[in-house]
């Protein structure tokens, strides 16, 4: 499972650690509006519609760009003007969607806990119940500022039992933590090829019921982000309407294919956990601590604290890993200066444990004496 020797192992949150048979996969050229490739196009939207058990009710829309681009397509084709938007915020994806909606013109309001600290279902019940201007509830399933699983069960179940639509970034979580449409009442869930499905960045894909996507022409604020008329160019004649992304479209296909090979969002999701498990164990063994307890923490990405160790410099850090090979993340977080170290991509349980040998002898290049942070 491992790369290349002379390619660094991406412990990121996306782009990630890829297979060479999915990059292999765009070696070929395609035709935008041949015959092939369309077929392609209908096969991966079917596909992404069926990993979300959203079959009857929704459809995929794909759309050129990274991550963000979908959600602020989600965001401004299906938030009326005259709508409101309650935001779920923790981290800073939460705070982007508030930004979008600003930059929209759409009415917003945040509802926010610490960064290590769940979105709150009952604010949000109180929160609904005191504003009924809300039409719609926005929430990031993995915040990936910190790698914090929120309560997306009891969010949706909140947020139908007031009749109000929810709007679900899973850009990190989806394909490898479970979200059925069958059992989760969602509007939409935006999400992207570079994450868990262990694509190549330059597509992201928004599934979203059928009817409220029928049901929203003319609300987007943008031409090439409108949801709506994506999906009614793709419906009539399977083409996108604005150069697509062909060879990432061949290479997400192929990622597809050894998603499903490996179990779906199952096993997928084992190997992340194992993954995460090896990940913490270790660096808590060479007294690096998590900022967050294991009950919060999704087997995506893990937030650590900064060592106390007067000899540890976080750019020297950095770029020692990176030359062994191992390429991580700063932090994100404004309540404890922290760093990153991603579980997903293409790796398995033998590239976390040289990846921990590589922290230890970086750590003794260094002078560092334990990962333990200030008390």
């Amino acid at each position: 499972m491992s790369a290349a020797p002379s390619e660094p192992l991406l412990l990121t949150p996306g782009p990630l650690t890829t297979s060479r048979t999915v990059r292999e996969a765009m070696l070929r050229d395609w035709g935008s509006r041949d015959r092939d490739f369309v077929a392609l196009n209908a096969a991966v939207r079917r596909r992404l519609t069926a990993l979300a058990g959203a079959e009857a009710s929704h459809v995929t829309v794909p759309l050129q760009g990274s991550g963000t681009f979908v959600v602020e397509a989600m965001l401004g084709t299906l938030v009326p003007r005259e709508g409101k938007l309650l935001v779920l915020v923790n981290g800073a994806y939460g705070e982007r969607m508030l930004k979008i909606a600003a930059c929209h013109g759409r009415a917003s309001v945040a509802l926010r806990t610490p960064e290590d600290v769940p979105n709150d279902p009952d604010a949000l019940d109180r929160a609904l119940a005191a504003d009924p201007a809300v039409t719609h509830v926005a929430v990031v399933h993995c915040e990936t500022t910190s790698g914090i699983l929120n309560p997306l069960p009891a969010i949706a179940a909140v947020t139908a039992r007031h009749g109000r639509r929810l709007l679900i970034d899973a850009m990190s979580a989806f394909g490898a933590l479970p979200l059925d449409a069958r059992e989760i009442r969602f509007e939409a869930v935006a999400a992207s090829a570079n994450k868990c499905l262990e694509g190549v960045p330059g597509v992201a894909f928004a599934i979203v019921e059928r009817e409220a996507l029928l049901a929203a022409a003319g609300n987007s604020p943008s031409l090439s982000l409108d949801l709506h008329d994506q999906y009614l160019a793709m419906e009539k004649n399977g083409q996108w309407r604005f150069t697509p992304p062909t060879h990432v479209l061949a290479a997400f296909q192929r990622a597809l294919n050894e998603h499903e090979a490996e179990g779906g969002v199952e096993g997928r999701g084992r190997r992340y956990r194992e993954n995460c498990r090896i990940l913490v164990e270790g660096m808590r063994a060479l007294g690096f601590a998590t900022l967050l307890p294991d009950d919060l923490q999704a087997p995506i990405i893990v937030t650590f604290r900064m060592p106390a160790d007067p000899a540890f410099r976080f750019e020297e850090f950095y770029d020692r890993l990176r030359r062994r090979g191992f390429v991580i993340y700063p932090g994100k977080l404004t309540v404890a200066p922290s760093f990153r170290i991603g579980c997903i991509g293409r790796i398995g349980a033998a590239e976390m444990r040289r990846a921990l040998a590589a922290v230890a002898e970086t750590m003794k290049e260094m002078g560092v004496a334990s990962g333990r942070p200030a008390d």
